[in-house]
């Protein structure tokens, strides 16, 4: 018999393997395309002057949400992606293709979390796409560079570089739901009756080792998504056996049900098990232990003479919790606990989606390099290789970040070069492709 465990348990690692909840990938998007330094030739057109076209955009990283994914396998062998580049531009002011998105599936309830922070970036199961990191901004052609006096620009911009960043998936099962208890006290059981779900089911110790989710049909129009989470035990919140890898799909559950075992078949106190498993709880998430709770007492019928459901009963209904004697293998009692699971969710907020606390630090530049500043007909040209990268850093859509933009030239003293070498107020700033009237 011990031969046999071992060889159930050495399967069942494999099986676990093939559920994966949290990977850590790099995202890339794609550099926009440069300019291009072209002049219109055409026959008995003299001077056709230049029309070097703009660099496409690079391809943004997009996140989206699929319903058909339960699980993070398909990051686990392959880390980093990256969007494609955009094209070059050409002549005849033609722009260069923009890169295309990555769009990259991931499973409904997935949290992005930044990888450094470990704040959240975007809850997956709030939206129908996001926009991980954004393609490069592509550069412009010489057709824009042309003045009065440079009527033959001879230079184009480079296309600036697109967002990269790693960050952590996280799956948060979406589920109204959540079984909880101890390893073989039915909850696997419980979730066959009720749905149409096929976990696994066997008399030992961690028979589930990875969330299962069923559909409970009540009536006509009523119905909720049931999970049921791997068995916890003592220490799970610290990371002992299964528990502190599953307990994050809890998070998300408006309702739990908390099975017992109250037939004594492993020896275990009911009560004591129940205060076990609520403390572990309480030591993941204080929230969960404000979570409203039904408690049921399985395997009823193999308590026998035994006082252990009528202890638990008054042990849970003292601190406020309803209590059901239940015998999933047999459904006795299994009605009467579907209808309240249907009444209590009726009047609980929907699925919890997590906010957003993310907040981009801006990037430490070192603007102290040489900067290149070219003047011609109140146009001020000017290049540096650290204002490449404070441009591609900029969100010029954002009102904090190009007040973040503006601080950095000030304190980098390329205004008071401008001013001393004689701007004027109205004189047009060409930074890259950018374009600005100048004021004091």
């Amino acid at each position: 018999m011990l031969f046999h465990m071992e060889f159930l348990s050495h399967k069942e690692g494999r099986m676990a393997a093939a559920f994966v909840d949290t990977a850590k990938i790099f995202i890339s998007a794609g550099r926009g395309g440069n300019g291009a330094v072209a002049f219109h030739r055409e026959k008995y057109v003299t001077n056709g002057g230049p029309d070097g076209g703009d660099g496409g955009r690079g391809g943004s990283v997009v996140l989206v949400p699929d319903p058909s994914l339960s699980t993070l396998m398909d990051f686990r062998y392959k880390r980093k992606y990256a969007a494609e580049a955009g094209a070059d531009g050409s002549s005849a002011k033609k722009s260069g293709r923009d890169g295309k998105d990555l769009i990259i599936k991931v499973p409904q309830g997935t949290v992005v979390r930044d990888a450094e922070t470990g704040q959240v970036i975007q809850d997956m199961s709030g939206v129908d796409r996001f926009v991980a990191a954004r393609g490069g901004r592509g550069g412009w052609g010489n057709q824009h560079f042309a003045t009065p006096t440079r009527q033959a620009p001879r230079f184009a911009k480079a296309g600036l570089p697109g967002e990269s960043r790693e960050v952590i998936l996280e799956l948060k099962l979406l589920a109204d739901v959540g079984l909880v208890g101890f390893p073989n006290v039915g909850k696997s059981t419980l979730l066959s009756v009720v749905s149409k779900a096929h976990p696994k089911i066997a008399n030992y110790h961690f028979t589930t080792l990875m969330p299962n989710l069923g559909v409970v049909y009540v009536e006509e129009g009523v119905s909720f998504v049931m999970a049921d989470i791997p068995g916890i035990i003592e220490g799970a919140s610290e990371g002992a056996g299964l528990g502190h890898d599953f307990l994050r799909h809890i998070d998300r559950c408006r309702l739990l049900v908390h099975l017992v075992d109250v037939s004594g078949s492993e020896g275990r106190d009911p009560v004591e098990d129940f205060d076990i498993i609520n403390a572990e709880l309480k030591e993941y998430s204080p929230e969960l232990a404000t979570r409203p709770m039904l408690v049921c007492g399985n395997k009823s019928d193999l308590c026998y003479d035994s006082d252990n459901a009528a202890r638990l009963k008054a042990h849970v209904e003292a601190q406020g919790y309803q209590y059901f004697d239940l015998s999933a293998a047999t459904h006795a009692g299994v009605q009467p606990l579907v209808r309240k699971i249907a009444e209590e969710l009726a009047s609980l907020p929907p699925v919890k989606v997590f906010e957003a606390d993310y907040v981009p630090q801006p990037p430490v530049i070192d603007t102290t390099g040489e900067v290149s500043i070219e003047t011609e007909d109140h146009y001020w040209f000017v290049e540096a290789p650290w204002l490449e990268h404070l441009v591609a850093c900029t969100t010029f859509s954002d009102f904090e970040s190009r007040n973040w933009f503006d601080r950095q030239l000030r304190e980098a003293g390329l205004f008071d070069k401008l001013e001393a070498m004689g701007i004027q107020d109205g004189d047009t700033v060409v930074l890259y492709d950018l374009q600005f009237e100048y004021q004091r």
